[in-house]
């Protein structure tokens, strides 16, 4: 295997059949060594979470496999922490989607004086650019349309298989008594140029509340899994 690149939470190598490895880490983002998801920095390493990432992610996405939605997802391997997954080309140097189910966050804080914090939102769709220097600057589809980044087909495509994905996700949860705020994705295309979902759908990528108090994503881990 290649090593193709050394990410934050994951190393990504090259395989000879033509699709790529990604191998999580137990490394999580978070500022003066408390896990923080919202970091763009590595804080700490916490020993197991590379597992829990990994065993969310392939749960969720052979559920949105199953429903016909594209993804990069291939199969995993638990014993070593390893997930192969297809070619996919990203979106410009990287963009984030995120779908909100309810006002909290960065949302409150940039709208805060025309909504009230919790308040529900239908699927809201927004995207940012992953640029850890300008703090992932939010840019709307005609932006990217603009600048190059994708189509508005690609655009549309993208926004409705982020709400498809947002509600399998969120109906899981409520099956557990839980409840999805909001939850972040990332998104590339194939050879064709077709929309796919790739990365990972870990706790650390969403906001999570049970009856009404915010679930750490730590806890998040134990409570999904638990039997």
């Amino acid at each position: 295997m290649k090593l193709v690149y050394t990410g934050k939470t994951k190393n990504v190598f090259e395989l000879d059949n033509g699709n790529y490895l990604l191998k999580f880490k137990d490394d999580v983002t978070g500022k003066d060594g408390k896990f923080d998801p919202g970091e763009n920095q590595i804080g700490l390493t916490i020993e197991g979470v590379g597992d829990f990432n990994l065993r969310m992610t392939d749960y969720f996405f052979k559920k949105i496999n199953e429903a016909g939605i594209r993804t990069h997802f291939v199969k995993v391997n638990l014993d070593d922490t390893t997930m192969e997954v297809k070619p996919a080309k990203v979106f410009g140097h990287g963009l984030e989607v995120i779908c909100r189910l309810r006002a909290v966050g960065s949302f409150i804080r940039r709208y805060g004086e025309y909504i009230e914090p919790g308040t529900k939102l239908p699927s809201y769709v927004e995207t940012t650019f992953k640029n850890d220097a300008l703090g992932d600057p939010l840019v709307t589809k005609d932006g990217l349309v603009v600048l190059g980044v994708m189509t508005e087909e690609q655009y549309d495509d993208l926004k409705v298989m982020t709400q498809q994905v947002t509600k399998i996700v969120a109906d899981d949860l409520e099956e557990k008594g839980l409840e999805l705020y909001d939850i972040k994705f990332e998104f590339g295309y194939d050879a064709e140029g077709k929309v796919m979902l790739i990365d990972e759908i870990a706790s650390g990528n969403m906001r999570v509340y049970k009856d009404g108090e915010y679930i750490d994503p730590l806890k998040l881990n134990e409570l999904f899994f638990a039997e």
